[in-house]
């Protein structure tokens, strides 16, 4: 068993008498019978439906912790108040330390099951741990999940970036922001981009690259490491093709998480 300190994230926690109802009408997922020591993976939106942040709903007894990106906690903050408008929601930032556990064995208390991926282990608030934080990214990245690397702010759907297949999406819930354009993407199964894992040789190509397939543009990096990186694909150009980046060849993975979601052929067929 691993227990890595994630010092790229922070905590925002969320309280009184109109919490629930005040998330529930903002996020991509359901908070309405979230228990204590329970969390749920959700992403904040723009109006148009682009993903803004990704964070963990953590319900506590007498509210919740959102955990978010560091770098972005103040602004989420911000973004929370400005909705806020006459709700009974009490907004702050928490100090408690964020910490990550994967490999086999079962944490103590303080640890909450990620629910976005059974493999991709545990979360921890208020816990110590220690190791290398970089760790935990070649884990999460080795099974094929993005991360917020991957998706920046208001530059892609949350679809493309897998939110439907990692329990970010709840698609019976209602309204949240965002929710029109997303869920007609659901709907009209038009998903002409995931972000899929390749592997390669070498170090890992600087974000941004173009992925060829041919002469055509067939996806592009969004972060990595030696060997491994996530990148934006379109699924209509990947299938059966030789791909290079930077004249390097390089080979798109499906995890079987993915493929259990969507399915053989829908992970190889062109969308209609």
């Amino acid at each position: 068993m691993i227990q890595v300190p994630l010092t790229d994230r922070a905590l925002i926690a969320v309280g009184g008498a109109d919490w629930r109802d005040f998330l529930q009408n903002l996020l991509t997922q359901s908070v309405e019978e979230l228990a204590p020591g329970e969390a749920r993976f959700a992403a904040l939106l723009t109006p148009q439906g682009r993903l803004l942040y990704d964070l963990f709903v953590v319900g506590r007894d007498d509210g919740c912790w959102l955990d978010v990106a560091a770098e972005h906690r103040a602004a989420i903050v911000q973004r929370l108040t400005i909705y806020r408008l006459r709700a009974k929601v009490e907004i702050a930032a928490d100090e408690t330390a964020v910490a990550a556990c994967f490999g086999a064995g079962e944490p103590g208390p303080g640890w909450v099951r990620d629910p976005r991926l059974p493999a991709l282990g545990w979360r921890g608030y208020g816990v110590e741990a220690q190791g290398d934080p970089g760790a935990y990214d070649a884990h999460r990245l080795a099974l094929g999940v993005p991360g917020p690397a991957d998706w920046g702010s208001d530059s892609t759907y949350p679809i493309e970036a897998n939110f439907d297949l990692l329990n970010g999406i709840d698609f019976q819930k209602g309204c949240f922001v965002g929710q029109e354009t997303t869920s007609r993407m659901k709907r009209r199964g038009q998903v002409k981009s995931r972000m899929l894992p390749m592997v390669f040789e070498g170090a890992a190509p600087a974000a941004g690259s173009e992925v060829l397939a041919g002469t055509l543009r067939a996806g592009e990096v969004k972060s990595g490491i030696d060997g491994r990186a996530m990148a934006l694909m379109r699924l209509d150009r990947i299938a059966g093709a030789e791909l290079t980046v930077d004249g390097r060849p390089v080979r798109v993975e499906r995890p079987s998480w993915f493929l259990e979601a969507v399915g053989e052929v829908a992970a190889t067929t062109p969308p209609g």
